[in-house]
This record gives structure tokens, C-alpha cells and sequence, in this order.
């Protein structure tokens, strides 16, 4: 494979159903669906974590959680595990960064040549209350989800303008062909919440029409410990009513298609500088959102709304207008980069050490045979539970709770859970032994739980911790702290 430059265009919280090329027939993508149209499009695209910093570390280095230790968004990445960006970086490449990366900080040697106005954690720590599980602190996020949402301009959306503005200006910089070829990496904040929407955005779509949340009245949500006692202590019950409901939905309809048009201005650029027949591009998102589906909103989940995201690739040596059915994962990221931009061999030491797949590879054909995984040790969780995903069925496991069992061709919502019906119980055993075949979930459990709870010592104790102000979302560069629901009360 010739080594060619890379465009990494990375937004967060987007659903992958809410793209035009997702079969979504409401939500305007063109520049998404036209990026599609010239590449490839993974149709069972999943994060490694449904929360933004785990997902995050996973994509930079190519390893699971568990393996990389980054179990919730109080363990931001610090430039360890290696990165794929240290490869390029040390072998000449210059590997840039625009916008959020959502690390530990700049301080730290994160794999970037540059980076340009980052998004990093606040104060460089994260989500401390998060920490606190046993029993889970309760959060305010629900509330100012539900306050906040609607027709407005938020730090993120100008933020994500600045981003997509500087992304032109460095290409312009880089028209010219150098000795190795470059990564521009762009990390954007939308769709991520606050879900207000510009009103150019927002104007484009009438609530009425987008669809109401599924499984949304109390008595068709599904009854599980571990998802009741995240619903208590993440409540969006008390806060969201239908007027609130829908005017999230159209405001997150209306930053997506925000997203999509800054990724449209970027791709644009790319493609008047004469840069596209040497350069791959690649867009996707850290996870999704719940968008209201069985009462939740957020991510955390494993459900498809929270689990999957939107994946698209497109280059000079990649098929066009193609779907791929094959299960992926954001750690497929890594061994794809090595062997894009470096060129090297599928059987390089450094590639067959990672535990992803090239989807280079997959989007010419390859199948390979391993199931993908997610796992979540995080806020409102009473104890750690894992995603597989392989051919038609997801198995969730919950350790010390009853697992979860979909089959995702004949039940794309997820609404039956086939766990308890003796008729799958191959299905079920084959499942878990899977998962154990690749993870430990009672040991992973344990570790997790002991380096938050020496975490929560380090910073004095969970009272120190709860009378820290609780924010909703991390802040844009320039922009203020926000304000929980809880801070805002005076309620910690």
C-alpha cells in the first residue's frame, strides 16, 4: 500500500442512525452522504466504551479499556499506552491536531506534532464525581439537558466553526507534497450536548415530524437492575416532557446537520487544493446518544443508539459507494493508520501486537473472524458491563446481574431481549464464552473498582469530591465552566 496523507474528522455523541446514509430520512447530511457516496461506509460501526474519554484513549492507542486503563472520564489519556500517533510522529510524519481531543492536557507528548486551540479535560482531571459508584453519586446533567436544549448559539457550535476554519487554513498550508505524508486530525463537539441548535439549523426541522422516542412510557422500558439504578441516579424523568423532548430532538437534528456542514467546508477545501487523490478520509464519533429511547438520554448504554457510531472512509485506493456489513470498532483505527500513512505491512510486529483490524483491509473484502467489544466501568454504573457483538447477536454482560441477548436482524430495536428463552441458550453460552475468551469481566471489575477508589482517596475523599461544583459538559476553549443542574441549585 503507497503511504498517503490523512484527514481524521471526529465529532462526539453522534447516533449513527441519525445520518442520511444511515437510511435516516429526515436529518439532512449531504456532505456525510456525499463523503459515502465516494468511499466506504461501515454499517456496524461501535465504540470501545459509550463514554467520550475511554472511547478516546481507545482510538489513540488501538487498545481496549482494559487494557489501557482509562476506565472513565477521570482517567483522561496522557500520552500512555504509545499512541499511533508516537509511530508517525518519531518516523518524520507531521501529525496536527485541530480542536477536541479531550486528553489530559497539552503538557503532555500525546502523539501530536502540534496541537491547535485543544479541548482538554477541566483542570486536567476530569469527571471526579464520576468516580463514585458505590453507590453512584447522583447527577445534574439530566436537568440542564432538559433546560438547555432548544434554538440558540452555544460555545460548541462556534468552537466547531473556529475548528472546521483553522482545518482550511492548515491545509492551505500544507498544499504542497512533502517528504512523508501528514495527519490532520479535527476533533468536533457537536453533537455532543448542551443540545441547542443555531437557528439556522434548528429552523430546518419541525419537531412534529421527527419521530418520538421508542419504548419511551415507563411501562414498555426494560426492566434490568443495572439500567433502573442508572436511571435513578441519572434521572431525565422529572425534567423532559414531550414540548421538552421534542425541542432536544430538533435541536440535535439541527447540530448534526451543523456538524455535517463544517465537514463540508473542510472536505471542500481538501478537494480545490488537489489534495484529494493523495489523502484518505475517515469520519466518525466517540459514541452516541440515547436521544430519549426507553427514557434515557446521554450515553453509557449498550444499546445502538449509545454503542454505535457513524463510520465513513474514503481514498484513492478505497471501493466507492460501498457498504460493509462486517462489524468494526474505533479500535481498527490504529493498525488502519499504521498501515495507511507509514505503509507498513500487514505483518508488521508493531501491527499484529494491536488488537484491532486494517479497514482497508475490510473494505476490500476481509472478514475477520473475531467478535467486537465494548465495556463500560463509569458513572451510574453499579458494576462493570461488557458488549460482544459477532454476526447477528449482541450479548451484553453484567457482572452479578442477568445478562442481555438481541438479535439484531430480526430485532434492529432491541426490544426482546432473548437472554431468558431456553430456545437461545447455545446462543447465550457461545456468547459469554466469547467474551471470556478474550476478557476476564469479574477481574477487570475488581481493577477498575480499586484504582477509582484510590482515585477518590488521592482527592480526598468522596465528601471532597461532592463538594466540588458539578459541571454539565467539558468547556470550550475561552468559554466558562458550565454549571450543573446541582451546582446551580447549591444542592452538593
Amino acid at each position: 500500500m503507497k503511504p498517503r496523507n490523512l484527514l481524521f474528522i471526529f465529532s462526539d455523541e453522534h447516533t449513527r442512525a441519525i445520518t442520511g446514509c444511515y437510511g435516516n430520512p429526515i436529518v439532512r447530511t449531504p456532505h456525510l452522504d456525499a463523503l459515502a457516496d465516494r468511499g466506504t461506509l461501515f454499517e456496524q460501526a461501535y465504540t470501545p466504551s459509550p463514554l467520550c474519554m475511554p472511547a478516546r484513549a481507545c482510538l489513540a492507542t488501538g487498545t481496549h479499556v482494559f487494557e489501557n486503563g482509562c476506565w472513565c472520564n477521570a482517567f483522561p489519556y496522557f500520552g500512555t499506552p504509545r499512541s499511533w500517533g508516537h509511530d508517525l510522529v518519531e518516523a518524520g510524519h507531521d501529525v496536527a491536531s485541530i480542536g477536541k481531543l479531550h486528553f489530559r492536557g497539552e503538557e503532555d507528548f500525546n502523539g501530536f506534532s502540534e496541537e491547535i486551540q485543544p479541548l482538554h479535560a477541566p483542570s486536567g482531571q476530569g469527571d471526579l464525581r464520576g468516580l463514585i459508584r458505590r453507590p453512584p453519586a447522583t447527577r445534574g446533567q439530566a436537568r440542564a439537558m432538559a433546560e438547555k436544549a432548544g434554538r440558540g448559539t452555544s460555545g460548541y457550535a462556534l468552537y466547531d466553526q473556529k475548528t472546521a476554519d483553522l482545518a482550511c487554513e492548515w491545509l492551505e498550508a500544507h498544499r504542497e507534497p512533502g517528504d512523508k505524508p501528514w495527519v490532520l486530525f479535527l476533533g468536533f463537539c457537536q453533537p455532543h450536548f448542551p443540545l441547542i441548535a443555531e437557528p439556522e439549523f434548528y429552523d430546518l426541522y419541525d419537531g412534529a415530524d421527527i419521530p418520538f422516542p421508542f419504548a419511551y412510557d415507563p411501562a414498555e422500558r426494560p426492566r434490568h437492575p443495572v439500567l433502573e439504578t442508572l436511571a435513578r441516579y441519572v434521572n431525565y424523568d422529572d425534567y423532559f416532557d414531550e414540548e421538552r423532548i421534542r425541542t432536544a430532538l430538533t435541536a440535535y437534528y439541527g447540530m448534526v446537520t451543523s456538524l455535517d456542514r463544517r465537514i463540508g467546508q473542510v472536505v471542500d477545501r481538501l478537494d480545490r487544493l488537489g489534495l484529494s487523490d493523495t489523502t484518505d478520509v475517515i469520519y466518525t464519533s466517540d459514541h452516541g446518544d440515547n436521544l430519549g429511547n426507553r427514557g434515557f438520554w446521554g450515553k453509557s448504554l449498550m444499546y445502538e443508539e449509545s454503542v454505535a457510531v457513524p463510520m465513513i472512509m474514503a481514498g484513492p485506493d478505497l471501493p466507492a459507494n460501498r457498504r460493509i456489513s462486517t462489524p468494526v470498532s474505533l479500535i481498527d483505527i490504529c493498525p488502519t493508520v499504521l498501515e495507511g500513512v507509514m505503509g507498513l505491512a500487514p505483518d508488521h510486529s508493531r501491527v499484529t501486537s494491536l488488537p484491532g483490524a486494517s479497514l482497508h483491509a475490510i473494505a476490500n473484502g476481509a472478514q475477520p473472524e473475531r467478535p467486537v467489544i465494548s465495556e463500560y466501568h463509569a458513572f451510574g454504573a453499579i458494576n462493570s458491563y461488557y458488549m460482544l457483538r459477532h454476526g447477528r447477536f449482541k450479548y451484553v454482560h453484567y457482572v452479578g446481574h442477568p445478562p442481555q441477548l438481541f438479535d439484531l436482524d430480526a430485532d434492529p430495536r432491541e426490544l426482546n431481549d432473548l437472554a431468558a428463552n431456553p430456545a437461545y441458550g447455545d446462543v447465550l453460552r457461545e456468547a459469554e464464552a466469547r467474551l471470556r475468551a478474550i476478557l476476564d469481566p469479574e477481574e477487570i471489575e475488581a481493577r477498575s473498582f480499586a484504582d477509582q477508589e484510590a482515585k477518590i482517596a488521592a482527592n480526598g475523599g468522596a465528601e471532597a469530591i461532592l463538594a466540588i461544583p458539578e459541571y454539565s459538559h467539558s468547556p470550550a476553549p475561552g468559554e466558562e465552566v458550565p454549571a450543573s443542574a446541582n451546582q446551580a441549585e447549591g444542592s452538593l
